[in-house]
């Protein structure tokens, strides 16, 4: 009689079939097989790191071990801000490493040229085989900053605080102090709303003022910064310039125009006679308040009248040079 094969046992030939496949031999055979394929992958990994590897050396010494790409001309466009040592130290460049024109970040040596107060912008440039092209455009000074803030330097000096005609402050160079050293002073008050920063705007409300009056002088005189030696806001109504002369000039805040064409007419007339101008108001349209210091020299020998004394002839030649101004 032929025997029925049940559910149950052909459910438990199946399990033995499993457990025979499932063998340590069979395993291991399998486990070699895996182990082949990653050391197939190994080697293709290994051969690319070889390959990129050979690159790099390649690369390393066709341009940055090779001499005829090394760095050896800044070529920098004349300025009066900062030099080719200036450019080497400010970008990072060592220059007793004779460095590959190649290792020069040229992205982050722009970057720190542009950072410096004293250039408004900046751009570099590889040009091969071992040249830097650099281009800046400096700060065009108008005048000094002077200001009774503690570690300020002083005007006129090297790394003395200089002002362009936007308000930027920045420190002045040894390149640029010879020029920079004919420019008038612009005195500000210390103050902890409007601080004085090199780099930064400066947007105390006396620079405005001190700018006015000075931009109203190069208008009628373009080389009235070399006579002009300083400038300040006196008051809440008036501004004081001093002259190279030591000439105390009253201004008010406005109608400079007037008050410039004035003090230019009294100061040529006392120059011509020999006076020395020691204050003048220039905010009076008329009667124009001048003292002297001092007198001209006698041409020739003459009597000593009461109205030539000493003591009264500076108030009438002051008087005369007040005239003179009215009938201008």
């Amino acid at each position: 009689m032929k025997r029925k094969t049940t559910k149950h046992r052909r459910s438990a030939q199946r399990n033995v079939l499993e457990v025979r496949v499932m063998s340590p031999r069979i395993a291991w055979f399998g486990f070699l097989r895996l182990a082949g394929r990653f050391t197939k992958l190994a080697c293709v990994l290994v051969a690319l790191a070889g390959i990129g590897w050979g690159v790099w050396r390649g690369l390393q010494h066709a341009f940055y071990k090779n001499p005829d790409f090394r760095l050896q001309v800044i070529d920098l466009n004349p300025n009066p801000v900062i030099d080719e040592l200036g450019i080497a130290s400010a970008a990072g460049i060592d220059l007793t490493k004779n460095p590959s024109i190649f290792e020069v970040s040229v992205t982050q040596a722009t970057a720190n040229l542009k950072a410096l107060p004293a250039l408004s912008d900046a751009r570099i440039e590889r040009h091969l085989p071992g040249t830097l092209m650099v281009r800046v455009v400096p700060r065009i000074a108008k005048a000094w900053i002077r200001c009774p803030a503690p570690d300020l330097p002083a005007p006129r000096t090297s790394g003395g605080l200089l002002v362009d005609d936007d308000g930027i402050v920045f420190p002045c160079s040894s390149l640029q102090l010879e020029t920079a050293s004919a420019l008038p002073v612009i005195d500000l008050p210390a103050s902890s709303e409007f601080p004085v920063q090199a780099g930064r705007k400066i947007r105390h409300p006396d620079l405005a003022h001190g700018f006015l009056l000075l931009d109203a002088a190069r208008e009628a005189d373009p080389d009235a910064a070399r006579w002009i030696d300083s400038i300040r806001k006196a008051n809440d109504w008036s501004l004081e310039l001093v002259t190279r002369q030591g000439t105390c000039a009253t201004f008010s805040l406005g109608d400079h125009a007037r008050q410039i064409e004035s003090l230019r007419a009294a100061l040529d007339h006392a120059g011509e006679k020999g006076y020395d101008i020691a204050t003048i108001n220039l905010i009076p349209k008329y009667n124009i308040p001048i003292t002297l210091r001092g007198e001209a020299p006698a041409p020739r020998a003459v009597p000593v009248s009461a109205a030539d004394n000493p003591t009264t002839a500076p108030n009438r030649r002051a008087r005369d040079i007040s005239r003179l101004i009215n009938r201008n």
